[in-house]
């Protein structure tokens, strides 16, 4: 009987020990679980006190006026820049455009084009010549513009064509050996006899004879040619080493627009002294 009863003491210590555990262990989750409820809820009032902040201040009066001036501004900027955008897209795309046409003018009809342009360029040479020389009361000469122009519509623009494309063949390569042998070609060459047609062509076409054309040679060929030698040489250089020969007759002529001014003024001077007299 004693050991029995030993025996039920020990079973109820033990039980009551297994209840003290699970009651401290139930205890232990009760109050995780209390705090993990207690910190979400302070962080949710947290989170509702921030926006209700921002709500109520956006709803002031200034906030929203800083918003409004905020949009109108990228607005502006928007459409600023998409103006910007769309003339420059626009106008560099017109220059392509015309740039385009010119060059598939030139190689098409490149004879035509090129005498177009060198009458344009010598149109506007001997306007602004006229303008230099002339006084505020006298008009413009457009007789004297008609001939320049004829002169580079009929005989340097095709003659400017047909002398480039024989120096490429004759010399293609474009080292500076080449270049400085054909800027010695057209020094020799090309510019003594364009010279002469030339004051020869304008002198003709102003009706003077033989005898006259002769006496304005004799005048003004040399101090044309001592200033050719002296402008053309490097035009040449430029034009012979960085540009392609179908562009050679274009930067020619452009070079030629300050030349010609010179040309046009030489080519219309009063008849010489002995001659005239």
């Amino acid at each position: 009987k004693r050991e029995q009863h030993l025996e039920e003491s020990r079973r109820s210590n033990n039980t009551q020990t297994a209840e003290t555990e699970m009651s401290g262990a139930l205890f232990r989750n009760v109050a995780a679980d209390t705090a993990r409820f207690i910190r979400r809820n302070a962080a949710a009032d947290r989170t509702g006190l921030a926006l209700s902040d921002v709500r109520r201040l956006q709803s002031r009066p200034y906030f929203r006026l800083n918003q409004l001036l905020g949009r109108a501004k990228e607005t502006r900027i928007s459409h600023s820049s998409g103006f910007c955008s769309s003339s420059s897209s626009s106008s560099s795309s017109a220059s392509v455009g015309f740039v385009g046409w010119y060059l598939g003018m030139v190689k098409s009809r490149p004879v035509f084009t090129k005498g177009v342009t060198s009458s344009l360029i010598y149109i506007a040479a001997d306007l602004s010549s006229q303008t230099i020389a002339k006084n505020s009361w006298e008009s413009y000469d457009l007789v004297r513009t008609a001939r320049m122009a004829g002169y580079g519509l009929v005989v340097l623009g095709p003659t400017l064509h047909y002398w480039f494309n024989f120096m490429s063949r004759l010399l293609p390569k474009q080292d500076l050996i080449t270049t400085f042998k054909k800027m010695a070609m057209g020094q020799i060459i090309y510019g003594p006899i364009m010279m002469v047609i030339f004051f020869s062509l304008n002198a003709f076409l102003q009706g003077e004879g033989a005898s006259d054309i002769l006496a304005r040679l004799k005048r003004d060929f040399l101090p044309a040619m001592l200033n050719c030698v002296m402008y053309w040489p490097i035009c040449d250089f430029i034009t012979f080493k960085f540009f392609p020969v179908h562009l050679q007759p274009l930067v020619s002529n452009s070079f030629s627009y300050l030349w010609t001014i010179y040309m046009t003024y030489m080519g219309n001077r009063e008849k010489p002294d002995s001659i005239s007299s």
